[in-house]
């Protein structure tokens, strides 16, 4: 074992909170171990009885954490309707229908089944894609669900996990998964990898003395916690909690009281739904109203006529292909996103992703690989880096920048002191690193690892390493901060002395140091200069471990054996021979950030998005992982724990916004961050992997939890998972959700501003009816421009295509080159509002133009009948509407801008207008939609009426871009 626990000062402040258990003893931790199993009634010699267990058992429930019950099938179906637009469209449903029975209820009610298909589509959707339904707390019960090793009626016996009670005496050893918390009694070389709970990259060295006072999580060496796991050495503990009250339960219990807002997007739909719901009703009752007075309606077929045009108008004016065409868009992004390795639970997440100002993203496994790494060794003779990152051992020794093999220094006194300490530090190792299928995997301490992964790097070194066997071993334990090994070189039986540990604790015994192939004593410039290196390396953030041995000559007599290969009998080793050793060098090991996760953050902060590291790492250690990262200048301090108990809420704010690295933090201190940031307006994204995680990552916005590192927990209590565990791919989904919110624009515009043309074509068609020579060309009392089935023709089927084919716009301009949208901003602000009813009025004027040019009187002479007036009005606010297509797919931009990167757009375009020719030439559908056919010149006229929309905006567009220089649209 290492000593890599030890090697920097952890002054983290008291934030325990203290767990009673029965006889009142409180935090465990802070007393000792006899003290805390006479408050559980332990025996810590022959354990519990059977029947004791079993009692126990039934009066504290099984060691499980308590979930919520599933949701029954029939209320996921009903939430799928639970929508402000929704119920527009079912209100929309019922006037149909009366509208319909009042008619008489000729014939099937063509508009409430076609609204009705389009919610129930949507409702489909829906519930396909949400249908994982979370319950991140049973997460959490699946997760822990394994076997103990327990003494009970005074022998060992393998219980499920779940039946561990308190007073249970657990006995651990390496690879043991953690059944419940339990208090240390004894330990022999005992690391936990504590990651999954409290964010600590580095396994925990544990210990059974009692602590002098409370301290966090992460830093109460005599307790070992449910969900955890052994990754080296033995122990015994006693159970002090089980179930809820363990520490996962506590979490557990957060993350059942998190609330969940609804996305942005949500929001925004909302918002629109009850903007458009009053509108609706106020044009309805205008029109009818006006229709009304205008015409003189006195029979009540007439009033049925007008209330049907009312109801179509009312139809008209709500997109009600807004939902599915929306579902159908966000379903097709989670696809895309899907193929990236970003896997994306709740539709609406997509978008929130897109719109998020700042990504709150733990670092070990998320920013890093969570892989310990050597980077840099320092010896007598100078300092070499080591390349490559993670287990896989690819990489080089470079000395300034130049190749250790190919300089000055290959045959050097350096090298040969580095390949003595890197595969001095391989020999005094009890871990294993192995390849799989291409993949290089560890068993055993990760820092250990670290050694076997450099030595490789370094040839000699580990051939060096080949050539021994280990024949004894002094282990590591907290007291002595060091591990030493005896090995004896395979050739010719000489034994050496391997020892590594806490650089300071190393040098008090050492009173020679390797130079070259030479050992010089070790005087107090050299002692000084070695020192210097230790702290140079901790003011970087590295963890050290110095490295140290004996030579062969003086072990023989040691060790008990005359140094000969053949020599009977084992080797005796104890801590004397740990003592004039020769100092070889120190090593800097840090787990660092993934090659990828610098440029993905430089990308961040190019389009607006914060990044933030929240850890429950070392604080120096953050600093420099996020120096290194870019996501804070060099210098920059990390917050701690401590500081933030000390915030209230309105401090808490005011750190938020200066601060972006955070480190030594609880799973509360992760949520009170989150609350912060969204109480100052941002849209956060909360990546993690742990189990510490799970309560932020619901909290958030939008929570991102890791695939491959992550826990059960965090996986269900996310909106998103990342397939790749890489930063890079939030940073890639960022850019995919704003491309998505852009193209949830584009057919908002076209939508809104097709439907405003609709509506302001049949209102000022009534209105000016004798202007334009409706009146007189019809002896019908109550004469509308547009018939109520032309209208529905327009709104259900004519937009849903080209609305759909812009939903999969590609990216048209870059969207990283934005800030991102702020919650205050609408997603139909000003702008659009202005571009959507000036468009709707070109539409109207234009369509009510061509009904004059053909009509006889008017503004303009015609000799066509109503019939054939109306269906080239009708054909025109088509043509009009599919010129519109193309400008709805940027508010500022050009619609010949990247005109044919769409094929779907076309496609849907080229559809719509071959329909429309078989209303217009079909006769069976000529007598269902009250069309009459149109000539060559007819048709002329109206895609020349039809193009001034595209004309207009064009101009629109222009005259913007002209006052707006440099923006984006």
């Amino acid at each position: 074992m290492d000593g890599s626990n030890f090697a920097d000062e952890r002054s983290t402040p008291s934030s325990a909170v203290a767990v009673e258990q029965d006889g009142g003893a409180a935090d465990p931790s802070l007393r000792s171990a006899d003290e805390v199993a006479a408050a559980v009634a332990a025996d810590l010699t022959s354990g519990l009885t059977s029947g004791e267990a079993a009692r126990r058992l039934a009066a504290d429930g099984p060691n499980e954490l308590r979930s919520k019950p599933p949701v029954p099938l029939w209320r996921k179906i009903v939430s799928q309707f639970q929508d402000p637009l929704i119920y527009l469209l079912l209100v929309a449903i019922v006037i149909s229908l009366a509208a319909w029975v009042a008619e008489g209820a000729a014939g099937a009610p063509v508009d409430a089944i076609v609204i009705t298909a389009v919610v129930l589509l949507n409702a489909v959707l829906g519930f396909v894609q949400e249908n994982k339904a979370e319950n991140a707390v049973a997460a959490l019960q699946s997760m822990t669900a394994a076997s103990s090793t327990v003494l009970r009626d005074g022998e060992l016996r393998s219980v499920p996990s779940s039946q561990l009670v308190r007073g249970d005496v657990l006995v651990l050893s390496e690879g043991d998964a953690v059944g419940a918390d339990a208090r240390l009694v004894s330990a022999t070389a005992l690391r936990i990898a504590e990651a999954s709970l409290t964010g600590e990259s580095e396994a925990v060295t544990k210990s059974p003395a009692p602590l002098p006072g409370p301290v966090p999580l992460g830093d109460r060496r005599n307790m070992v916690f449910k969900g955890t796991a052994v990754a080296q050495g033995v122990g015994r503990a006693v159970v002090t909690s089980t179930g809820m009250d363990t520490e996962v339960g506590s979490i557990a219990e957060m993350l059942d009281a998190t609330q969940e807002d609804p996305s942005p997007l949500q929001r925004e739909i909302a918002g629109v739904s009850k903007l458009l719901g009053v509108t609706v009703v106020v044009i309805a009752v205008i029109v009818m109203a006006v229709t009304a007075l205008v015409n003189q309606v006195s029979s009540v077929s007439d009033l049925v006529t007008v209330l049907l045009l009312g109801v179509s108008l009312a139809v008209a004016a709500v997109p009600e292909g807004l939902p599915a065409i929306l579902s159908v868009v966000l379903a097709i992004g989670v696809q895309k996103m899907a193929r990236r390795n970003a896997v994306v639970k709740k539709l609406h997440s997509v978008e929130t992703l897109g719109s998020a100002s700042v990504i709150a993203s733990d670092k070990t496994g998320t920013l890093t690989k969570n892989e310990m790494t050597i980077e840099r060794v320092l010896t007598a003779s100078g300092e070499v880096d080591l390349t490559g990152v993670g287990y896989r051992p690819d990489g080089e020794a470079l000395v300034g920048g130049q190749p250790l093999a190919d300089g000055r220094h290959a045959d050097g006194p350096l090298a040969t002191e580095v390949r003595l300490a890197l595969a001095g530090g391989a020999l005094a190792n009890n871990a294993q690193l192995t390849e799989r299928d291409g993949e290089w995997e560890i068993q055993g301490d990760p820092t250990e690892a670290a050694f076997l992964v450099a030595a490789r790097k370094l040839p000699p070194a580990h051939a060096e390493t080949e050539r021994f066997e280990r024949r004894a071993e002094v282990p590591f334990t907290s007291e002595r901060k060091m591990m030493s090994s005896l090995e004896q070189k395979i050739s010719d039986g000489h034994l050496v002395l391997m020892v590594k540990g806490a650089p300071d604790v190393l040098l008090d015994r050492c009173t020679r140091v390797q130079v070259g192939d030479d050992v010089v004593p070790l005087d107090e410039e050299r002692r000084g200069r070695a020192l210097a290196d230790v702290e140079k390396l901790s003011a970087q953030a590295f963890r050290t471990l110095g490295v140290a041995y004996r030579p062969s000559e003086e072990m023989a007599a040691l060790a008990g054996t005359p140094g000969g290969a053949g020599a009977a009998g084992a080797p005796r080793l104890d801590e004397s021979a740990e003592q004039d050793l020769v100092y070889v060098g120190v090593v800097g090991i840090i787990d660092p950030p993934r090659a990828e996760a610098a440029d993905a953050v430089a990308e961040a902060h190019r389009a607006g998005v914060r990044v933030m590291m929240i850890t429950g790492d070392h604080p120096t250690t953050a600093a420099r992982i996020a120096a290194d990262l870019g996501i804070v200048e060099p210098g920059a301090k990390a917050v701690s724990g401590t500081d933030l108990d000390r915030l209230d809420a309105a401090g808490l704010r005011e750190v938020t916004r200066e601060s972006s690295v955070y480190a030594r933090v609880a799973p509360e201190h992760k949520l009170r961050i989150v609350d912060a940031l969204q109480a100052d307006g941002h849209v956060v994204a909360m990546t993690g992997d742990g189990v510490n995680d799970a309560p932020a990552l619901k909290s958030a916005d939008i929570g991102v939890a890791m695939g491959i590192t992550g826990t059960e927990v965090t996986k269900e209590a996310s909106k998103m998972i990342l397939g790749d565990d890489n930063f890079a791919t939030i940073v890639a989904a960022v850019r995919q959700g704003r491309v998505i919110f852009d193209n949830i624009k584009k057919f908002l515009r076209y939508l809104l501003s097709s439907n405003m043309g609709e509506v302001f074509t049949v209102f000022f068609g009534v209105l000016l009816a004798g202007v334009i020579g409706l009146t007189g060309a019809s002896g019908e009392a109550v004469v509308v421009p547009l018939l109520a089935t032309q209208i529905l023709w327009i709104n259900l089927v004519t937009d849903s295509g080209p609305a759909l084919a812009m939903g999969v716009d590609p990216e048209i301009d870059d969207v990283m080159a934005r800030r991102p949208r702020k919650l205050t901003d609408r997603i139909i602000d000003r702008h659009m509002w202005t571009g959507i009813l000036s468009i709707g009025l070109v539409m109207a004027a234009a369509t009510l133009l061509t009904i004059d040019i053909f009509l006889p009187g008017g503004l303009v002479e015609g000799q066509d009948s109503l019939e054939v007036a109306r269906t080239a009005g009708f054909t025109t606010l088509v043509i009009a509407q599919l010129f519109n297509a193309f400008n709805s797919r940027s508010e500022t931009s050009s619609a010949f801008h990247r005109l044919f990167v769409n094929r779907w757009l076309w496609g849907a375009v080229a559809l719509a207008f071959l329909l429309q020719i078989a209303i217009v030439e079909v006769p069976l559908l000529q007598t269902a939609f009250g069309t009459a056919s149109l000539d060559l010149a007819h048709w002329a006229v109206c895609f020349a009426m039809a193009s001034v929309v595209l004309w207009f905006d064009e101009l629109r567009k222009l005259v913007w871009r002209a006052r707006h220089r440099g923006e984006v649209g």
